[in-house]
């Protein structure tokens, strides 16, 4: 049975983008088969076959790249700003300025970190420059980059093979990179036509020893007809031949440096509209989306919660800002947002809750899209007690679909018009959510941490105890081994074991107010403190950092819980007031809460400050006094005795409506 089934194909595949063109219908020329998975028939011929056949075969690559590009065009155009990506100028500074600093985010080509790194060695400063990165970042032609390098900034001086050769390779700093190179040194050094060079282009490039021999015999002597020395001719041959081996196709690399650069000017020039159109094309890819998230807070560009009055159904732009996707929350449908945004263009902005259910079509809704809709923020702009209307999910719905049904009756009214006058129900009384809960659950309906961090009200706290952020020590002139301790809260752990030992460890992602970041968490540490690791949890880890190239390598050594690094930093609280009606729920809160706070034997307590700040405070009336009115000034108020300051305090303050910050003492 062995012997029957050797030499047959496991399985008939179809390359993903190439098309095979011909005068005639296929099956005259060659075999064709039906693929059960495409309603596209496919030759039985490989790649090679299809050529000898008589076949033209192409590769047609579809690019999101392509859209993304078009979609910030439309954004521009939208706002009075004609721009032609096929007429960018192709020395603008800022595009190369934000390329060699390795800002290249989103930019088609050199996301990675090693292409980032490339970029920040490279320096590039012209377009060919591009073109030799896209084409060097290859498996094989790696091994150039160095010489590459060490050329371009005058390190070493570039190895000219022959004088007549110097026009060929001077772009490229005497490195041949380029198959097209390797054709036009055969055409000048030995006299080679373009279809000769292209038999030898492809001889190289297969290292089929009895056509290299030929090739080898034919460069020679042609170098030698034209008064190159016969050794020379043939180190030359071998130099072009061991170049070859990786050469790449300078017009395919030209085109995607093309991309790239267009990319790359609309990220230093409309970075805007750049993020909003990249984010709409990935808003299926959470992670993607936080790799942009965080790119655009580090170059201060705000990314607004979605706004169920202003958001679209994609990324939109307003005012040099970004509103979150609607489509973008998780399951919640493209085609239900695109809904929901026509009946609020068509009729106005949602005035309550209630009204958006009357004129929202059910069918467009569901209990999961309008948990996720609430937990996201997106109700906020109507009621911004997200708990209530996480609560009230049933009764909208069913609001919604009796404001449907009174619809398809024709009873709305005795003209039989389109008005739903429906007595609006009332919302469950509840509390809104802590801050920290309030923020898991933005987190889980977005998939990270979209309006704040949940360590946010913790930083003076923490660098009192020394802790630093991931972006610190990222930004960190000092780039060597080292112990360093950083806060965040755990996202996703994954657990591994050893192939060797058989024992666990551990990959934690983490976040905190900077980005996200990765441990090591070996099998020790887990035994003892693999509680304190769950998804969720708020811990402070002591780990060795260390440095491989351009990236930042963690191992955790040894894991605190938060609120016991945070309680022996806190000495008080600072409350920020713009409502006078909030003292007396704060009054209510303090008092609810116990007095004492026990952690490690030792009584955590501490004093809170009441900072009124009265020219809100007061209302209309107060915006009628005069600057010189001291009640335009803050009032700062110590409240009599001593306080419990942990987070469980510092949350439940937060949480009440008048208060808009809380600082550290």
């Amino acid at each position: 049975i062995a012997l029957q089934l050797e030499g047959l194909y496991r399985h008939a595949s179809t390359h993903a983008a190439g098309v095979v063109i011909s005068d005639r219908p296929l099956e005259e020329l060659v075999p064709v088969y039906l693929d059960p998975r495409s309603d596209m028939p496919v030759t039985q011929f490989n790649l090679y076959w299809v050529e000898q056949a008589g076949l033209v075969k192409f590769d047609f690559l579809g690019l999101k790249t392509l859209t993304v590009i078009d979609r910030a065009r439309q954004l521009l155009a939208a706002r009075g700003i004609a721009l032609d990506p096929a007429a960018l100028p192709f020395d603008d500074e800022k595009t190369y300025a934000m390329l060699a600093r390795g800002d290249s985010i989103g930019v088609f080509q050199f996301e990675s970190s090693g292409m980032r790194d490339l970029l920040r060695q490279a320096e590039p400063r012209t377009f060919e420059d591009l073109i030799a990165l896209v084409a060097l970042f290859r498996p094989g032609p790696m091994e150039n980059i160095p010489k590459y390098l060490a050329s371009k900034h005058g390190k070493e001086e570039p190895e000219i093979l022959h004088e007549s050769l110097q026009p060929i390779v001077e772009e490229t700093y005497g490195v041949i990179i380029y198959q097209e190179q390797v054709m036009q040194i055969a055409q000048v050094l030995s006299g080679y036509s373009l279809g000769e060079a292209d038999v030898l282009r492809r001889a190289m490039g297969k290292k089929k020893k009895d056509e290299m021999r030929r090739q080898r015999a034919r460069f020679v002597e042609g170098a030698v007809e034209n008064d190159v020395d016969k050794d020379r001719a043939g180190y030359i041959f071998d130099m072009v031949d061991k170049f070859a081996g990786y050469g790449f196709n300078k017009s395919h690399s030209a085109a995607y440096a093309l991309l790239a650069y267009q990319t790359a000017y609309l990220k230093a020039n409309h970075p805007v509209e750049f993020y909003a159109a990249s984010m709409t094309l990935d808003k299926g890819n959470t992670d993607k989306l936080h790799i942009f998230h965080q790119d655009a807070g580090l170059h201060e560009i705000a990314i607004l919660p979605p706004n169920i009055n202003l958001s679209q159904s994609d990324f939109a732009t307003v005012d040099g800002q970004i509103y979150y996707a609607l489509s973008a929350i998780k399951n919640v449908g493209a085609q239900a947002m695109i809904d929901i945004v026509k009946v609020r263009e068509e009729g106005g902005p949602f005035t309550d809750i209630f009204d958006f259910a009357r004129r929202v079509s059910p069918q467009s809704i569901n209990k999961r899209a309008l948990e996720n809709l609430a937990q996201a923020g997106a109700f906020d702009v109507l009621d911004p007690n997200r708990a209530q209307i996480h609560a009230a999910i049933d009764i909208i719905l069913s609001h919604a679909t009796q404001a449907a049904q009174d619809r398809i009756s024709n009873q709305q009214s005795l003209f039989g018009d389109d008005t739903v006058d429906l007595t609006a129900p009332n919302l469950p009384l509840l509390e809104d959510w802590l801050p920290v809960e309030k923020l898991n659950r933005e987190m889980d309906a977005v998939g990270f941490f979209l309006s704040g961090h949940p360590l946010d009200d913790y930083q003076t706290a923490l660098r009192r105890r020394q802790v630093v952020t991931y972006g610190e020590l990222v930004k960190s002139s000092i780039r060597q081994s080292s112990i360093t301790t950083l806060a965040g809260i755990v996202v996703r752990r994954q657990n591994r074991r050893s192939q060797r030992s058989d024992r666990p460890f551990a990959y934690l992602m983490m976040s905190d107010p900077s980005g996200s970041f990765e441990f090591l968490v070996f099998s020790d540490l887990l035994a003892s403190h693999g509680h304190l690791l769950e998804p969720g949890e708020a811990v402070v880890i002591t780990a060795a950092a260390e440095w491989d190239g351009d990236e930042l390598k963690l191992v955790a050594k040894a894991v605190r819980p938060l609120d016991e690094v945070v309680a022996n930093a806190l000495t008080g609280l600072r409350l920020f007031i713009h409502d006078g009606q909030a003292v007396g729920v704060i009054q209510q809160t303090l008092s609810d809460l116990p007095q004492r706070f026990e952690e490690g034997g030792r009584t955590r307590q501490g004093p809170i400050n009441l900072v009124l700040m009265c020219g809100m405070a007061g209302g209309p009336e107060a915006q009628k006094r005069p600057e010189q009115d001291p009640c335009f000034d803050e009032v700062e108020v110590e409240l009599p005795g001593r306080f419990p300051i942990g987070a469980a305090l510092r949350g439940a303050l937060k949480a009440i409506h008048g208060v808009v910050d809380i600082q550290d003492l």
